[in-house]
């Protein structure tokens, strides 16, 4: 996962998959194919980003385990 300031929101970068693992949880933040706007006027959602980012590390463990078999 990746983070990037903006001028009026921090640009999160899960991947396509972690952003459509949460898809139903998003609310009313914008987001897209690979990216999540969180603006910077109101608190980060802490819950959803460590869901997201835990659904990211297993899903590269899975992947990482697949390869080296």
């Amino acid at each position: 996962v990746h983070f990037a300031l903006a001028k009026h929101h921090i640009g999160f970068y899960p991947s396509p998959s972690g952003v459509q693992a949460v898809q139903s949880k998003l609310g009313d933040f914008q987001w897209s194919r690979g990216a999540i706007q969180f603006p910077l006027d109101r608190p980060l959602p802490e819950d959803l980003i460590r869901t997201i980012v835990r659904f990211r590390v297993h899903e590269v463990h899975t992947k990482y385990k697949r390869t080296k078999s």
